[in-house]
């Protein structure tokens, strides 16, 4: 779990972690020995399906799944999302929206945060255009969602909401359990049993904090491995048994049908045990790296008194993250001085970094794109040491002087 390897800095982890040694020891067996395919019926593919399963339960039992069968594997979580949304719009238009009787005037609703991450912003923007209605939640200062806001924008015709559990660039923690009550209130009142259905990215938040589904109140949660020092191109969707969804790869129908495809089994085995570790040592984790994530805010208040937290300063924040804004200074500037110099942090998502444009998370604070174009995202991990902030301060302040 290095952070620093030949004098660099890593203060990215949001953006993705080291595959952990346990992680890739579990793995490496099912890139060589055990190389069967899950599908086919002799030995060979018996272990590997079996390794699949042995998995999936495991995850199952992490998140408080009822039934390993609730687990459906994807190549991450950009995947699983577009499988929690438009999987459950596709339902919905062919079950609610047509036959006889049916209102074809009708639109579904597609209820988001301000703050998604991408691949629910950008999904819930295609299926828009496909004739969703999508309706974006207004966030306060610190990047809590407008509770009253979401009990007036729920209808007859709401399908999905979908609240990320931790936001990727402020840290934010969702009340989901507050949203949980909500839409069973209105399920109550309305007579509607399964809708509008609970989705949560959950791909930031599971390393630090408890992401049992029923505690949360969730039909539906997304995973990811690498954010948890497992391996890139797998994740999950949890799926409550009895939600309504359409897979959206076609094929040999695995995952019970809503994701086909050869299981990426390596992958789905390390996932497992980088999530089981991750569960582990959440708590002694999570208590270390608030600590260091605070410490680090107190040493750049003291170089740059100017400097501001986007986002909540307190408890309502992931142990991570620290998001800052930085006056006077242009954010791809200064990340270029601190990775010419040996530290590696962001501007906010990776998914869109390279694009080079402000974020639009922290102008839904309120933020105008100046302060937008001045933030960086310093994210910790389980690498990262109090020595690591001691030489990332000095780094900063080196960088904020030019």
């Amino acid at each position: 779990y290095l952070s620093l390897s030949m004098r660099r800095l890593y203060f990215d982890h949001a953006a993705s972690t080291p595959v952990g040694p346990r992680v890739l020891r579990a793995m490496r067996p099912y890139f060589s020995r055990e190389f069967g395919n899950p599908g086919s019926l002799h030995s060979f593919g018996q272990k590997a399906i079996a390794a699949v399963d042995a998995a999936r339960e495991n995850i199952g039992k992490l998140i408080g799944a009822k039934h390993f069968r609730e687990v459906i594997f994807t190549s991450g979580a950009t995947e699983a999302n577009n499988l929690a949304l438009r999987g459950a719009v596709e339902f919905y238009k062919k079950n609610h929206l047509t036959g006889e009787g049916a209102d074809t005037s009708a639109r579904p609703r597609i209820i988001i945060s301000a703050i998604e991450h991408e691949s629910v912003f950008e999904t819930a923007k295609i299926l828009e255009q496909q004739g969703a209605e999508v309706i974006k939640l207004p966030v306060n200062k610190e990047g809590v969602i407008d509770i009253v806001a979401l009990k007036d924008a729920l209808n007859e015709h709401t399908v999905v909401i979908s609240v990320m559990h931790v936001n990727n660039e402020t840290g934010t923690i969702q009340p989901l359990r507050e949203i949980k009550f909500m839409i069973d209130a209105f399920r109550k009142e309305s007579r509607r049993p399964e809708y509008p259905l609970f989705h949560t990215d959950a791909a930031q938040s599971f390393a630090y904090l408890y992401c049992d589904v029923e505690l949360l109140g969730v039909d539906m949660m997304t995973l990811s491995g690498h954010k948890m020092y497992g391996p890139k191109g797998v994740g999950a969707l949890y799926v409550r048994q009895r939600v309504p969804l359409v897979g959206q790869v076609s094929g040999g129908g695995q995952e019970f049908g809503l994701r086909s495809g050869t299981e990426n089994v390596p992958s789905i085995v390390g996932f497992a045990k980088a999530a089981q570790l991750a569960a582990a040592e959440r708590g002694k984790t999570a208590t270390r790296i608030t600590a260091l994530r605070d410490e680090l805010w107190r040493r750049i208040k003291s170089i740059a008194p100017a400097a501001e937290i986007n986002g909540p300063a307190g408890d309502a924040k992931a142990p991570h993250i620290l998001n800052i804004y930085f006056p006077g200074h242009a954010a791809q500037d200064l990340l270029t001085r601190f990775d010419r110099a040996g530290l590696a942090a962001s501007s906010g998502s990776a998914c869109r970094s390279r694009a080079v444009e402000s974020s639009y998370v922290i102008e839904a604070l309120g933020y105008d794109k100046a302060r937008a174009a001045s933030s960086i995202r310093f994210s910790l991990g389980k690498g990262t040491t109090k020595r690591h902030i001691v030489t990332a301060v000095r780094i900063i302040e080196r960088a904020l002087a030019k």
